[in-house]
């Protein structure tokens, strides 16, 4: 069957421009663009205690959230899609992320290993700056996937649809998953993250929980039009990728999340949370 329309993958320098001998990549642009914009949403969110976390706090929490993204990011991949080849591997390899491999779902363990921490060193509930952090996800996500489709990385499988895009160094077209992941796990994840806030308004965790779930189900079902990786393939049934079978532990996990949030006796609007700004002001916790 001959394919009567495709489209030409856009010729688009995956580097934006050179400082010197380094180059700034559109990647390390989506990192940094995601991270000072969810700076920005939750600042406006602490400002309005819709969170509980003072302002002159929010640069430190950023700075365990990056830390918790890109090195949970990094051991995630290694964790989950690494598999060893016959050369010699440097002892540090697992974080060498300048190597590239970052797993989503390595970084949400990071990110939620850290703000356990963070809200066990600061005194203060762990559940509500979840729900937050859910809330401004779906920009970091939206950004990285369309910095996939530029780096022409995470390709999908082949496809004959009028839509599929022909990749550099191919003459077959392929689904453009990353833009199909870019648009469910970004702006249509963003609206309907709200959804809990207004039906569920003294809930706290069910916006944290249906993140979890409509995340998983969303990347479940973008990965039957995404390109296994050639290094792990199918690791179950002959048809199920990894990312299916971590995205299925995220929807098992938010059903349970969703369960607490919904049958939990202790009922409590988010601004309610924000009691707790004037004890996190207090000079021991280190603020300046």
């Amino acid at each position: 069957m001959i394919q009567l329309a495709y489209i030409l993958f856009p010729k688009i320098d995956p580097i934006l421009f050179h400082l010197g001998p380094f180059g700034i990549h559109w990647y390390g642009i989506a990192y940094l663009a995601g991270f000072v914009v969810a700076y920005l949403v939750l600042r406006r969110m602490a400002r309005r205690q819709t969170l509980a976390v003072p302002q002159e706090a929010l640069a430190d929490l950023m700075t365990w959230i990056a830390a918790g993204v890109i090195v949970g990011g990094r051991l995630g991949w290694w964790l989950f899609y690494h598999r060893p080849s016959d050369a010699f591997e440097a002892w540090y390899e697992p974080l060498a992320i300048w190597n590239g491999g970052m797993s989503f779902h390595g970084g949400l363990i990071g990110v939620a290993i850290t703000v356990l921490i963070w809200s066990r060193r600061m005194k203060t509930s762990a559940i509500p700056l979840l729900d937050g952090l859910a809330i401004v996800a779906p920009i970091g996500l939206f950004l990285g996937r369309l910095a996939n489709f530029i780096n022409a990385e995470l390709v999908g499988r082949p496809t004959m649809l009028s839509w599929g895009v022909v990749f550099p160094g191919e003459n077959f077209a392929r689904h453009p998953s990353q833009l199909y992941e870019a648009l469910l796990e970004g702006p249509i994840l963003f609206l309907f993250l709200f959804l809990p806030r207004r039906i569920f308004p003294h809930k706290q965790g069910a916006t944290a929980a249906t993140f979890m779930v409509l995340y998983g189900l969303f990347r479940f079902a973008v990965e039957f039009t995404r390109q296994p990786d050639s290094q792990v393939g199918f690791v179950f049934g002959g048809w199920a990728t990894m990312g299916q079978i971590l995205s299925a532990a995220m929807i098992l996990i938010g059903a349970v999340m969703a369960t607490v949030a919904l049958t939990s006796r202790r009922s409590q609007h988010h601004r309610d949370s924000a009691n707790r700004l004037d004890q996190l002001r207090k000079p021991h916790l280190g603020f300046s």
